[in-house]
């Protein structure tokens, strides 16, 4: 896996995930929306993390500055 996310979005990716899996705590969603917050919420979080996002591998996208 080669890192395709720059540090930007790593940032928003990051502070989105985690306001998305709090939110549904403080906010008391309904159990379905709780459920789907949380999920995308870790996924952001986790592609944040390893900075490697497999949609953005299979359309051609990097975010990272300098690289194609």
């Amino acid at each position: 896996m080669q890192a395709n996310i720059g540090n930007t979005e790593r940032i928003v990716r990051l502070i989105v995930g985690v306001v998305l899996v709090l939110l549904p705590f403080l906010t008391g969603f309904a159990p379905v929306w709780t459920w789907v917050s949380v999920i995308v919420g870790l996924v952001l979080v986790g592609t944040a993390a390893v900075r490697f996002c497999p949609l953005w591998k299979i359309l051609g996208i990097c975010t990272i500055e300098g690289r194609k």
